[in-house]
Formats: structure tokens, C-alpha cells, sequence
């Protein structure tokens, strides 16, 4: 087992108070004091949820050599240290990169930020240089892999402590390159402090977890905070599109690079054809046909080819594996019934934008005759701003519309959706349904359907779950898309 002193861990780290032993051999790190063990740093981080402070008795009572936090306690045991620090998660984002011997450094880390298009691209990303012939490792919203490895992912971006022993795994096995997803909150809660990027990629800005971030500014500083800290040595790609990509630049230290389809940046593309057989483009004057559909993944391939080839690929190799890859899972994924020519499309957008996006590319690739009905709902105790401008989205750009629940997690679902039902226009009522189960829901859209039309299941994507009142119940939008073919079929 590795073990490092309290003294070499706090090296860098500004200390407001010590007291307790000094010389203490680490063993673990730790947030959660049920984690707690002989030899353990105990951080107590202050949640959204809960404050990590009032479980300090019960992290000493589990055997705690150590106590990082932003209140010493009133009663402390004489044989734990005590750390007083002004911020507890920089404080144990920056002791975990130290505990696992910096693995970050040892690495190409690039980072993908924005509101939609994270995990394609990091995927993508992870996929194209598997392809080129490296050993990588994927840190993201679906899964963390190493190589073919499948680690399973709870969070877009992991607690730091976790984060690090990840990369150090990576660097044990051999990885060259990882790519992550670098989440909003990763930023704000010093997730990510201390690791040393190769590179970042910015994808966009549209509205989402404003329920964290309490205003759309507070969200922009959160993603520009990342560029901002970026080094010398790394690339900063921005979508030169999107009327926040310059703004990540502005006080980055780092390669500044741009990429985009309207004829500004340094990597630029060309729409010649969207359709459902996948996007044709022009990427830096070469004419390359690929397999994913819609305008939201030219910008996501042009985003993977300029960070790549900024890694030092070549572009011609780059486009010809790229050319052949899919996308992640969830992600504008097709789910098609053999016997009704009925097309069930699923696909994770469960923002306004990224709606408007997988809506705006079904109508480039639908036939005249073919109708759109969309499933959708929005998930609970989160921005709840959002939910009747997605009934309002969904009702433009479908002829029929159900409305249902998502991840209603600690909230009612008819709350919800009557909250949805505000964005529907008067007009619109006599095409949409509300049927709060979702199975229901989505065997009700099989059953309007008619040959060869299109039903788009929109919010949840990957997910294998539905999270109600705490609990997790195993759900799989495309097993029921496929379960309602062949229950039609029969």
C-alpha cells in the first residue's frame, strides 16, 4: 500500500491552521466518512446537499488520521491532525494529485467543455486514437474506459480524489492521451485543480444548470474558468460559431485555436450534404464523407479533427478513421422496426439547444410525407426554466408530442409536467398528449406511428435508469423502443 506523509501532501497547500500530529503516514483519501479506515485524510467539503463538516465526529469515530477543513470542530480527539484550510476542495483536489504521484503530468489530457457535445467528442476523440494506434483512456458521461476497459461513470467529470486515482490507473496502463469531460460544476468545485492539460476544447453555451449556477453569467465564468487556467504549453479550441467561443479565449495563456463551418478558424468546414445516410463535408479544402448525422456533429468532428491534429496527427489520417467512427451511445442512436419501416431515433438532449438540434436534423433528413412524433420530458429538482420552452420546441418541430416523465428524481412528476404544459400554444393542445409513465408513453408513440415515420425519444439517452424518490429502476429508452416494435410486429 502506498502511504505518504501529511507534511508532503500538504506541500503547496495554503494552511490557516494545524493541530494534532504532525508526522502522520497517509494510507487514503476520502469525502465520505462511511470510507473512513485507519491511516485516512478525511475531507470535509461544504455541499449542496449536505455539509461534509457535521460527519467529522462520525469520520473519527471510523479511525481518521487526519481532518481537512474550513471549521475546526469544538471537540477534537488528541490523536487525529486537524488541517485548517480556507477551501477544502482545492485543498483535496491539489493533496490527490500529490497522493497519486501527479499522473495528469504523465499524460495528454484534454479537456472538453460546453453545454452539448461533450461526450461525442470525447469519445470520438478516445476512438480516433485508438484507431491511430495508442493505448487512451476516456474519462466521461456515459463511461470511463481504459483502452477496451469499461469503468462505470456516476458523475460527467469525477470528485478529484477519484479523478486521480483514474489517471494513475491510465498511466499504470500504459496511456498516451486521455480525453474527459469537463462538467461546469468540475470547475466550480475544483475537480479539476491541479491537473495539468494538454489541451481544451470549448463546444458551446446554451442554457442549462441554472439551478447550480443561479445565473447564465455565473455558468459562462464556470466553463471560461477552465481556459483561463490552462498553461502555456496547451491548445485552447473554440468553436468560432458560437457567440461565447471567443469569450473562453480572452485571458487564456494558451494556444489560442478556433474551428468552425462559417468560414472563420483555424480549422474550417463545409456543409455539402446532411442526410440520413450521414454528413458530407469539406474540412480544410478535402471533400470527406462521414457517417454521423446532423449539423450539431459537424461541429463535433470539426472539433475532434483540429484537436487532433493541434495533438500533432496527421490531418489525412485523422479524416479517414473519423470518416468511419459513430458516435457515443445515446446519441441521435436509431433504434429501427424491420416490419413497420418506423424509424425510434434516442437521443440524450434534455436542453433547449440540444432538442432544437436533434429536431432541426431530423427535418433536414425527413422525407415530405414522413411525421415526427417526440417523446419527451425533463428531469426533476433541476432548472426548471427550461421545461415549458421544451414542450414549446418539441410541439414546432413534431406533428405529435408526448409528454412524460424523465429522471423525476425527488419531485412530482405531474409537477413537472404541468410546468411543460405551459409551453404549449393553444394551438399546438390538440397534438400533444401527457402520459407521466414512460413506457406508456413511448408504446403510445409506436402505436400513432405509421410506416416510415420517425419517433424521437428525447432526454435520456444512455441512461440504463429512472431515477424516482431516490431509487434507481432499471429503464433503457432503446430496449422499450425495440420491446414496442416487436410487441406491434406480433
Amino acid at each position: 500500500m502506498t502511504t505518504h506523509s501529511l507534511s508532503a501532501l500538504l506541500t503547496g497547500i495554503p494552511v490557516l491552521d494545524q493541530q494534532g500530529p504532525t508526522e502522520v503516514e497517509v494510507q487514503g483519501l476520502t469525502l465520505d466518512s462511511r470510507q473512513v479506515g485507519p491511516g485516512t485524510v478525511f475531507f470535509a467539503l461544504r455541499g449542496v446537499a449536505a455539509d461534509g463538516h457535521q460527519f467529522i465526529p462520525k469520520a473519527v469515530e471510523q479511525g481518521a488520521a487526519v481532518v481537512v477543513c474550513e471549521t475546526l470542530p469544538d471537540e477534537r480527539a488528541d490523536a487525529v491532525s486537524y488541517v485548517l484550510v480556507p477551501d477544502s476542495a482545492a485543498a483535496m483536489a491539489l493533496m490527490a494529485a500529490t497522493f497519486y504521484d501527479h499522473p495528469s503530468q504523465k499524460l495528454q489530457l484534454v479537456g472538453v467543455t460546453g453545454t452539448n457535445g461533450k461526450t461525442t467528442c470525447a469519445t470520438l476523440l478516445h476512438k480516433l486514437f485508438r484507431e491511430l494506434g495508442y493505448h487512451v483512456g476516456l474519462l466521461s458521461t456515459v463511461q470511463n474506459q481504459i483502452d477496451e476497459e469499461v469503468i462505470p461513470a456516476t458523475h460527467t467529470t469525477p470528485d478529484a480524489i477519484r479523478l486521480n486515482e483514474l489517471l494513475a490507473r491510465m498511466v499504470r496502463a500504459g496511456c498516451a492521451y486521455v480525453f474527459m469531460e469537463v462538467s461546469s460544476h468540475a470547475v466550480v468545485q475544483h475537480r479539476i485543480t491541479g491537473l495539468h492539460f494538454a489541451g481544451g476544447i470549448f463546444t458551446n453555451l446554451t442554457h442549462d444548470h441554472l439551478d447550480y449556477h443561479g445565473t447564465f453569467d455565473a455558468y459562462l465564468k464556470a466553463k471560461k474558468g477552465f481556459f483561463d487556467k490552462l498553461p502555456k504549453t496547451a491548445f485552447a479550441l473554440t468553436n468560432a460559431d458560437d457567440k461565447r467561443g471567443p469569450v473562453m479565449l480572452q485571458n487564456t495563456v494558451a494556444q489560442r485555436e478556433s474551428y468552425g463551418l462559417r468560414g472563420v478558424g483555424t480549422f474550417r468546414g463545409k456543409l455539402l450534404e446532411n442526410a440520413v445516410h450521414g454528413l458530407h463535408l469539406e474540412v480544410d479544402g478535402r471533400e470527406v464523407q462521414f457517417r454521423l448525422i446532423g449539423v450539431f456533429n459537424a461541429y463535433n468532428l470539426l472539433a475532434v479533427y483540429g484537436a487532433a491534429v493541434l495533438l500533432g496527427e496527421d490531418a489525412d489520417a485523422v479524416l479517414t478513421i473519423l470518416s468511419g467512427l459513430l458516435s457515443a451511445p445515446g446519441r441521435f442512436e436509431p433504434v429501427v422496426s424491420a416490419h413497420t419501416r418506423v424509424t425510434g431515433i434516442v437521443d440524450y438532449a434534455h436542453t433547449p439547444d440540444a432538442l432544437e438540434n436533434v429536431l432541426d436534423t431530423i427535418a433536414d433528413i425527413r422525407q415530405p410525407r414522413q411525421q415526427v412524433i417526440t417523446v419527451v420530458g425533463c428531469g426533476g429538482n433541476r432548472d426548471a426554466a427550461k421545461r415549458p420552452i421544451m414542450a414549446k420546441l418539441a410541439c414546432q418541430g413534431s406533428e405529435r408530442v408526448i409528454l412524460t416523465a424523465d429522471n423525476p428524481r425527488f419531485e412530482d412528476p405531474n409537477d413537472i409536467l404541468h410546468q411543460m404544459q405551459a409551453g404549449v400554444a393553444p394551438a399546438d393542445m390538440g397534438k400533444v398528449l401527457t402520459i407521466a409513465d414512460r413506457r406508456e408513453a413511448i408504446k403510445t408513440a409506436v402505436a400513432l406511428a405509421q410506416p416510415g415515420d420517425i419517433v424521437l425519444v428525447a432526454g435520456k439517452g444512455h441512461e440504463t435508469y429512472q431515477e424516482m424518490k431516490g431509487v434507481r429502476a432499471p429503464f433503457d429508452d432503446k430496449q422499450v423502443l425495440r420491446e414496442m416494435f416487436e410487441l406491434l410486429e406480433k
